[in-house]
């Protein structure tokens, strides 16, 4: 989350604050008791009226963006009605209360069951795995076991003389590079290079020595859409260990793609088939199709999650044990989950994500269409697509595009790439469940109102973009 300050500004005048109130807001006389509005960077002196407190703030978040047009995010932004009523009734228990709530636990373990068996453990009965806030804590505890295995393996070593590194491609998430810097490991990228927007198996094999924890491998990165090819750094790696011993372990962040190519791509080998990898995540809220936030975290067998690292507490009257950043949580997003699985099954999953997938490949080739962007992915992995201006476009940058879309609603997002390949600016459309062939039609039609300005345009209007925003959602 980001962080905050305090009060950015002064307080309005005491006009402007009355001014700021709907006379209808008065609960029962709309001329009475609405002198002013309360303040906006201090607790109030007094209490409202719960529909009074109720508009103001509905009215206030009327300004954000509309979630179903917002094409940067990854998170699920519709769901049935009844996976609502459930998490409504849900919201006021407490996920870490196992002895109080042992039916949500269940149906919290009875997901980890399904995920192992999905993603092919080899004994889906003794794989371990637990739910998270979502994949950033996900990715962390996989990184903490990665570590802690490393840590004890170098005993002798570690931490007087060796300092623990990550291998990963530069385009990761920015959880990675948190878990790094929070828990003082030396992360080794493996650059961008030509149009190769990802890891490098050799490449991220090379970087590997006697210190290194592990290598994570995206599928489905976030820059592009595109799968890491998990299999080949396996087999990278597995010739490393013959060549010099080092027994690497392979993470993979499946963040969304681990929810997608188990019912779109199962004949990829990505998952707990290859015996290197020891450890998945995936993000529930989602291509999981369950609204923010919930993750998990899984690993192959006890073996590769350090006993040490689980907590067992007595914790209002029961044995639980707990491995997770996060203590109390709601328990209202697990149950989604559950629903979601039970509702769906494999084909309904194959079919809502297959249903994503043609969305974003049918959107890819009519914006190619066009003649003015150059497709650097076409949504058949992940239904995801980045693209550019065509090199012969000099009157307007992605930017321009990006910032004119939103004026009509749609929230792309431009960024440009990082290390190696920073003279690329790129658009990014994420196609989600919700995100139907007829909204897809509006944003190529409104894209098509706006290219004849965008083409008069004598240069770029945002020369200086200054930090580039990635949109890591």
């Amino acid at each position: 989350m980001p962080l905050h300050k305090g009060s950015p500004r002064s307080e309005p005048s005491a006009e402007q604050r009355r001014l700021a109130l709907n006379p209808f807001f008065g609960e029962a006389d709309p001329t009475a008791g609405m002198e002013s509005a309360p303040p906006r960077h201090k607790l109030p002196d007094a209490a409202l009226p719960p529909a009074t407190a109720y508009r103001l703030v509905h009215d206030e978040l009327m300004l954000d963006g509309n979630s179903r047009l917002n094409l940067a995010t990854f998170v699920t932004t519709w769901m049935e009605p009844q996976a609502g009523v459930l998490m409504s009734e849900c919201t006021d228990k407490n996920m870490i209360d196992k002895d109080e709530y042992p039916r949500t636990a269940e149906l919290e373990r009875r997901c980890v069951a399904m995920l192992a068996d999905l993603w092919n453990a080899p004994d889906p009965s003794t794989a371990v795995g637990c739910s998270t806030t979502g994949s950033s804590e996900a990715c962390m505890l996989a990184a903490l076991a990665l570590k802690r295995r490393w840590s004890k393996r170098n005993a002798d070593r570690y931490p007087a003389t060796a300092r623990p590194n990550l291998v990963m491609g530069v385009n990761v998430q920015v959880c990675w590079d948190k878990f790094c810097t929070f828990w003082e490991v030396e992360p080794r990228l493996v650059p961008m290079e030509g149009d190769r927007f990802h890891l490098d198996p050799q490449a991220a094999a090379d970087l590997c020595d006697e210190n290194t924890i592990g290598v994570v491998g995206i599928l489905g990165s976030t820059f592009d859409g595109s799968y890491e090819p998990i299999e080949e750094l396996c087999a990278a790696l597995d010739a490393l260990q013959e060549r010099t011993g080092l027994d690497i372990p392979v993470h993979v962040d499946g963040a969304s793609g681990a929810m997608v190519a188990p019912f779109l791509d199962e004949d990829l080998v990505w998952d707990f088939r290859l015996p290197r990898v020891a450890s998945i995540n995936t993000s529930g809220h989602k291509y999981g199709l369950v609204y923010p936030g919930v993750g998990w975290a899984l690993w192959r067998s006890p073996a590769e999650l350090p006993e040490e690292l689980v907590f067992r507490v007595n914790y209002l009257g029961g044995d639980m044990p707990t491995f997770a950043l996060n203590f109390s949580r709601p328990g209202a997003q697990v149950v989604a989950q559950y629903y979601t699985f039970l509702r769906l099954g494999r084909e309904g999953y194959r079919a809502v994500q297959q249903a994503s997938r043609d969305v974003a490949r049918g959107l890819a080739e009519r914006i190619e269409d066009l003649g003015d962007f150059r497709l650097l992915t076409r949504g058949d992995q992940l239904p995801v697509f980045a693209l550019t201006t065509a090199p012969e476009v000099t009157a307007y940058d992605v930017f321009d595009v990006s910032r004119r879309l939103r004026e009509r609603g749609w929230l792309v997002p431009a960024y440009t790439f990082p290390a190696n390949r920073q003279d690329l600016s790129v658009l990014r459309i994420v196609c989600r469940n919700g995100f139907s062939s007829d909204l897809a039609e509006l944003l190529l039609e409104d894209l098509r109102l706006l290219l004849p300005e965008l083409r008069a345009q004598e240069h770029p209007l945002s020369r200086d973009h200054g930090p580039a925003t990635a949109f890591h959602h």
